[in-house]
């Protein structure tokens, strides 16, 4: 017993000691110059610690700080750049005589940041790194693991880390946007090297007419050699309120794994389960961080998207009562879209969506596979299975220009157009099930250069179908009636014509599809032609010619035997919603007409033949 009280009466006389040399001999606020002239000589902004330093020693041994705070750049709105109000690192003292740190607690109170950008660009966070630091070659100091005689770290622990009241404040002069994050606190229980900790934190932002709050709970772990951190069961729930979100409220929650390994300089997450609002999902992120241009493979995988649900309300009520502007102010043309980004990053992506519905359009099975190397990216396929039938399609983007180029290969395949354009236009003038391809290129970004700028090529084939809007049959017959004298108007029947195969080809340049080949067959009719579609101003202009190739029955006609083989005009014109069908009667007059004098010269020349006793 007279040992133990010895060794124990020796301990307390070591750490007594320890405690007066500290704080007799070894004031920590002489440093205080030193530690604020470093600062500003590497930043070149102000730098100051208001309170004193302070030893701490119960229950460890440890040194508090407090009023620190590193100035913005001059002329800046806001002085200050980071203030801290309190900082408390404690460390257990016994644990360091072998080799051995333990960390009782971290304690940061009262985080200010203010990262500003003024209205000529410049920004809180200019000249940081460069201030008036020597330029002198880097020498390599003896850390605690060398093998030299030097201390020799054989483990790490922390009994906590606590950030409490920490704020993060961002203004743009520039936009006049001004945003504050607050975290409210962030805490890590007891960690120590290669075992998973608790980590809580709560964070809210006030944006621009957003409000944001998050908060999330999982674990990690910091390993042995402090070169690999691991996320486990993560999970984060984040819910955004505001009048400019298209739902008022979006809400998401996901369940994280993680793992950087900054020895292999490689990220790995995976997303096991994934919320937004009422979109489920799940997915996987690869990252490769250690060369000049990282790399990313991601893949995402969702359910069904209801696209309406996340677009604006219509404005045409407040455009309508807008008022009207005095003076007719020229329109700014509209800036080529900024793809400098698809240099920063190689990746392939990979996303599968169980259905997409837009606008009316129900689509399913929608998979797209995207490669995006030094500044080019590639869609290899676009995939999707709609209106009985299937879109395949691929396509490049080379954003390495200031102004973009395009190319695209599409194919649609056995869809039922009408109900295609009516859930997408509101319209029914075709019905049938289509096949269609196109192959294009072009240049800029900029919609209405999209448009003027696209040149493509591609061909449609639509069978059993039909062409509303027009009774192709009705209208011949009234033109027969005419023809005969007969004026009396007759438009009782269904405008609506049948056909068996609806074929063509097509070409778009400078804003105008043009179709040269316009073939439209059925057991009684043809018709043919060709015309153009202007995508600027969606305008139609066909001409067409109509022609009977048997008696007409069917769809309520009598026979028109006598117009059987002549050649009918027909015109197509207006928009592409609302099409003019006509025939063009003064050609078709002055065509029977032609008719009947060339059958009257045949009669009046086989007479003669008859006459002078021969024939014709």
């Amino acid at each position: 017993m007279k040992v133990l009280k010895w060794i124990l009466i020796g301990i307390v006389v070591v750490v007594a000691a320890a405690i007066t040399y500290l704080t007799v001999f070894l004031d920590p606020n002489d440093f205080k110059p030193q530690i604020i002239a470093a600062v500003e000589k590497q930043t070149g902004r102000d730098f100051n610690i208001d309170k004193p330093l302070e030893w701490t020693f119960f229950p460890s041994v440890g040194i508090k700080a407090g009023g620190i705070s590193l100035g913005n750049p001059k002329n800046f709105s806001q002085p200050t750049f980071a203030a801290i109000n309190e900082v408390v690192a404690t460390v257990e003292l016994m644990p360091l005589f072998s080799h051995e740190v333990k960390i009782a607690e971290l304690v940061l109170d009262g985080l200010r940041l203010n990262l500003v950008t003024d209205k000529q660009g410049n920004t809180s966070l200019d000249g940081l790194n460069s201030g008036k630091a020597s330029t002198a070659p880097a020498t390599t100091e003896p850390t605690a693991s060398t093998s030299d005689g030097g201390l020799t770290l054989k483990s790490l622990s922390i009994g906590g880390v606590s950030v409490t009241d920490a704020q993060v404040h961002v203004i743009n002069e520039a936009t006049g946007s001004d945003n504050l994050f607050k975290l409210d606190s962030f805490k890590i229980g007891a960690l120590s090297l290669g075992e998973f900790a608790s980590l809580d934190y709560e964070l809210s932002a006030a944006l621009d007419g957003l409000t944001v709050k998050s908060e999330g709970h999982g674990q990690l772990k910091i390993s042995q050699d402090l070169k690999v951190f691991s996320l486990k069961e993560l999970v984060l729930t984040t819910v955004a309120e505001g009048k400019s979100l298209p739902t008022g409220k979006v809400e998401n929650n996901v369940t994280v794994d993680a793992t950087v390994d900054t020895n292999k300089s490689t990220a790995t997450t995976t997303l096991t389960d994934l919320a937004i609002n009422d979109i489920k999902g799940k997915g996987q992120l690869d990252v490769q961080f250690g060369t000049a241009v990282p790399s990313v493979s991601a893949k995402l995988t969702l359910g069904e998207i209801d696209v309406d649900k996340w677009l604006p309300e219509s404005s045409d009520d407040k455009t309508a009562a807008a008022p009207a502007s005095n003076s007719a102010a020229p329109a700014t043309a509209a800036p080529e879209p900024d793809l400098t980004g698809l240099k920063a990053v190689n990746a392939d992506f990979e996303l599968a969506v169980a259905g997409i519905n837009v606008s009316g359009l129900t689509t399913k099975d929608w998979k797209m596979v995207i490669n995006l190397k030094n500044g080019v990216m590639n869609m290899k396929q676009l995939s999707a299975a709609l209106y009985d039938g299937s879109l395949l399609a691929s396509a490049t983007l080379d954003g390495r220009n200031a102004v973009a180029k395009y190319s695209f290969d599409s194919q649609i395949s056995s869809i039922n157009i009408r109900n295609l354009l009516k859930d997408a236009a509101d319209t029914e003038i075709l019905d049938g099930t289509a096949d269609i391809a196109i192959k294009g290129n072009g240049n800029s970004l900029i919609p209405d250069n999209i448009k003027q700028r696209l040149n493509a090529d591609g061909k449609f084939a639509i069978n059993n179908g039909a062409l509303y809007g027009v009774n192709v049959p009705q209208m011949i017959r009234g033109a027969q009636a005419k023809l005969k004298g007969d004026f009396t108007e007759t438009n009782n029947e269904a405008k609506k014509t049948d056909f068996t195969s609806l074929t063509g080809s097509f070409s778009l340049a400078n804003g105008v599809a043009n179709n040269p080949d316009l073939l439209m067959a059925s057991p009684l009719i043809r018709i043919s032609g060709q015309g153009d579609a202007n995508l600027l101003d969606q305008s139609l202009d066909y001409k067409l010619t109509t022609a009977l190739v048997s008696t007409l029955k069917g769809q309520g006609g009598k026979e028109l035997d006598d117009l059987v083989g002549v050649e009918i005009p027909l015109a197509i014109k207006g928009s592409f919603t609302e099409p003019k069908f006509s025939l063009d009667t003064d050609a078709l007059f002055k065509s029977k007409v032609k008719e009947e004098a060339d059958k009257a010269k045949e009669k009046l020349t086989n007479k003669l033949f008859e006459k002078l006793g021969g024939k014709k």
